[in-house]
């Protein structure tokens, strides 16, 4: 199953970059290079959403229309896609 869930990353003051789901509670992943907290992020999400479905009724957030999301001046915003394999049984 994929999930794509928008990320806002911006760059800190000490030249890293800063990246969080505004779907996804607490959720979010950083790194020296915009890729690496991308690759952070994305990885982020996956546990996020991993452990959501394993709850005995998952509560999937809506997506947020990025469109709707406020960016302030030098934001990045980019769709993160996380595939999760679900395996038989998995909703029993």
């Amino acid at each position: 199953m994929k999930f794509i869930y928008p990320a806002i990353f911006r760059k800190t003051e000490q030249g890293t970059y800063k990246g969080y789901f505004p779907d996804l509670a607490d959720c979010g992943g950083e790194g020296d290079t915009l890729d690496e907290a991308i690759e952070n992020a994305n990885a982020a999400a996956y546990d996020w959403i991993t452990l959501e479905l394993s709850e005995d009724i998952p509560e999937m957030p809506p997506i947020s229309d990025p469109e709707d999301l406020e960016l302030s001046e030098g934001d990045i915003l980019r769709n993160i896609s996380v595939n999760i394999r679900l395996y038989e049984g998995w909703d029993e």
